[in-house]
C-alpha cells in the first residue's frame, strides 16, 4: 500500500524571467518539504519523457509543432504575457505529462495505491492550440485520455481546486463524455472562464465560483453540498487531481482565504470518494501555488493525507 511520487530534474530548468512567480524555486521548496524523515515511505520515479502520442492524445500535432519550435537556444522567449519558454523548458514540459501518465500507469496496475506528479510547468491553462497561464500542455486532461482510451476505463473524474479556473482542461475534455470535469475557482479572477453555465458537450463539466475573500468554511460548504455529491453519482473509475495551492490566504495572486488545514481536509475528502469507488485510485499533479512557504506546507499536507489513505 504505497504512495508513488514522480519528479524530475528537468523541472530546476525550466527558467522563467526574474520576478515570474511560476519559478524553480516552487520545486525547490516541495523538493524540501518532501525529504522531510515523514515522507520517506514515498515510493520516488523519475518521471518519464513522453512521447508525442502522448501530447497528440488532447492537442493537435501542429500544437506540439508550435512549442518545439518556440523554445529559444538561450534566455527566454515570451509566448504571451505570461508563458514563457527558456532552453530546458520543453523538456520540462514533456517529462511533466510522461510523469502524469506513468503515475496513471502506476496507479491502474498495481505499482501504487495512489500518486503525486510534483513537476512543472503546469498544465490546466493550455488549450487545444494555445499555450497560456504558464502551461504549454494540458497534464491533467492527458493523463485522464490515457486511462480512458489506452487503460478501457469508461469513468475518470477530474478534480481542480486551483484558485484559477482550468480552462484547458475544461477546453481539452469538453467533448470527452467518459470524463467529468470538476473546478472550484475564484471569480471573478483571471482567466474570466469557469462560469455555472459552462457545462461541457453532455453535461460533464462543472463550474463551481467561490468569490473573492471567501475561506475554507465557504469552500467546505460547496463541496459538501454540490461537488462530493456529483462524483459520487459520476461513480469514477480513476480520480485525478489537477492541486493548486493558489487559494491559500498568503498567495500573492488571489484573494481567497484558504487555509493548510483546509487543503489537508479536501485532500481527505477526496480520497475518502475515491475509497469508495474506485479503490482508492488517485492522481494528483502539481498546479499553481505561489507563495513558496505556503506552497511547501499544502503540497506536505496533501501528500501526507494521499500516504495516510494508502496505508
Amino acid at each position: 500500500m504505497t504512495t508513488a511520487l514522480f519528479t524530475h530534474d528537468s523541472s530546476l530548468k525550466h527558467q522563467t524571467p526574474a520576478g515570474h512567480p511560476e519559478q524553480i524555486a516552487r520545486i525547490e521548496h516541495i523538493a524540501a518539504a518532501l525529504n522531510a524523515p515523514q515522507f520517506q515511505t514515498l515510493i520516488r520515479h523519475d518521471a518519464p519523457d513522453c512521447t508525442d502520442a502522448d501530447i497528440l492524445l488532447c492537442h493537435p500535432q501542429s500544437h506540439l509543432d508550435a512549442i518545439t519550435a518556440a523554445e529559444p537556444s538561450s534566455g527566454t522567449v515570451a509566448l504571451d504575457g505570461d508563458t514563457h519558454m527558456s532552453p530546458g523548458s520543453l523538456k520540462a514540459a514533456r517529462h511533466a505529462v510522461g510523469g502524469c501518465v506513468a503515475a496513471v500507469d502506476a496507479v491502474l496496475t498495481g505499482g501504487a495505491n495512489n500518486a503525486f506528479v510534483a513537476c512543472r510547468p503546469p498544465g490546466h491553462h493550455a488549450e487545444h492550440s494555445t499555450p497560456m497561464g504558464f502551461c504549454l500542455f494540458g497534464n491533467a486532461a492527458i493523463a485522464a485520455k490515457h486511462a480512458l482510451d489506452r487503460h478501457g476505463l469508461s469513468r475518470v473524474a477530474v478534480v481542480d481546486f486551483d484558485v484559477h479556473h482550468g480552462n484547458g482542461t475544461q477546453a481539452l475534455l469538453w467533448d470527452e463524455p467518459r470524463t467529468l470535469f470538476i473546478t472550484s475557482h475564484q471569480n471573478p479572477l483571471w482567466p474570466g472562464t469557469g462560469l455555472p453555465g459552462e457545462t461541457g458537450a453532455t453535461n460533464n463539466v462543472q463550474n463551481w465560483p467561490l468569490p473573492p475573500h471567501s475561506d475554507g468554511r465557504l469552500m467546505r460548504a460547496t463541496y459538501q453540498a454540490e461537488i462530493f455529491p456529483a462524483l459520487n453519482r459520476f461513480k469514477p473509475e480513476l480520480l485525478i487531481i489537477s492541486a493548486g495551492f493558489d487559494a491559500h490566504a498568503d498567495d500573492p495572486l488571489a484573494q481567497l482565504n484558504w487555509s493548510t488545514e483546509d487543503f489537508e481536509w479536501l485532500t481527505r475528502e477526496l480520497c475518502a470518494i475515491a475509497a469508495k469507488h474506485c479503490q482508492g485510485r488517485v492522481v494528483s499533479t502539481l498546479e499553481g501555488g505561489y507563495d513558496l512557504k505556503a506552497l511547501a506546507a499544502s503540497t506536505a499536507a496533501h501528500v501526507r493525507v494521499l500516504m495516510e489513505t494508502a496505508a
